[in-house]
């Protein structure tokens, strides 16, 4: 499959790791250009690309930057991109720590729709709670006891389950965690948020959420 990265930060990073072990053909961009990935290309045999184009042929593509920076990739990045594309959107709001404040969010919008009405595309939430080196070491094969398991949100059911089914191939279950307007429930300061825990455990955590956004992540 092929597969584009927008951010080669932690999490884009191990995640051009993994798929790439896993034989899919990757191309990977950040803000600073392809002249500036020439380590991870050389261990990941991924391909650098400047953001733009990132997206090209790409049957999944992963929006994985900072939030504030979400605006600012470039207009019409997934033009390109194979029929049906599902994009996955792994962005946190940190307003203290990095983003500033963002008002709709603020207001009760949750972050996942906040980046779908900017980037103009059906966004699937998926590997935002998840530590980055989980992804590197935490997969297992499929019916493991124990598995850990990744909530993903979304209204796209056909992008939906193309995620979940590349999660499963990374070595992790999923749980279906609604739709995008439901996607609050695994914002951080929520219990499903850094949980490493089973299907069962995601279930009850998700369930036990408060849209009430806590101190520590309000601007």
């Amino acid at each position: 499959m092929r597969i584009g990265i927008i951010g080669a930060g932690n999490i884009g990073g191990n995640l051009t790791r993994r798929l790439t072990a896993l034989g899919h053909e990757v191309a990977v961009a950040n803000s600073r250009g392809p002249h500036t990935l020439g380590a991870l290309a050389e261990e990941t045999g991924a391909t650098p690309v400047a953001a733009a184009d990132a997206a090209r042929g790409a049957q999944v593509v992963v929006v994985t930057v900072p939030l504030k920076a979400v605006p600012d990739l470039p207009t019409g990045f997934l033009d390109g991109a194979a029929d049906g594309v599902a994009v996955i959107d792994t962005g946190n709001y940190y307003p203290q720590q990095r983003d500033g404040r963002i008002a709709a969010i603020e207001e009760g919008l949750p972050e996942s729709l906040w980046t779908q009405e900017r980037i103009g595309h059906p966004v699937i939430k998926a590997f935002n709670g998840t530590y980055a080196q989980d992804i590197l070491d935490n997969g297992r094969p499929q019916g493991s006891p124990g598995r850990q398991a990744l909530p993903v949100a979304g209204d796209d059911q056909a992008a939906k389950r193309l995620v979940r089914d590349l999660i499963d191939e990374l070595g992790f279950d999923t749980v279906d965690a609604g739709g995008l307007d439901e996607s609050w429930r695994q914002q951080p300061g929520t219990p499903v948020y850094g949980n490493q825990g089973d299907a069962d455990a995601i279930v009850k955590a998700l369930a036990s959420a408060s849209p009430e956004r806590t101190a520590q992540w309000r601007a």
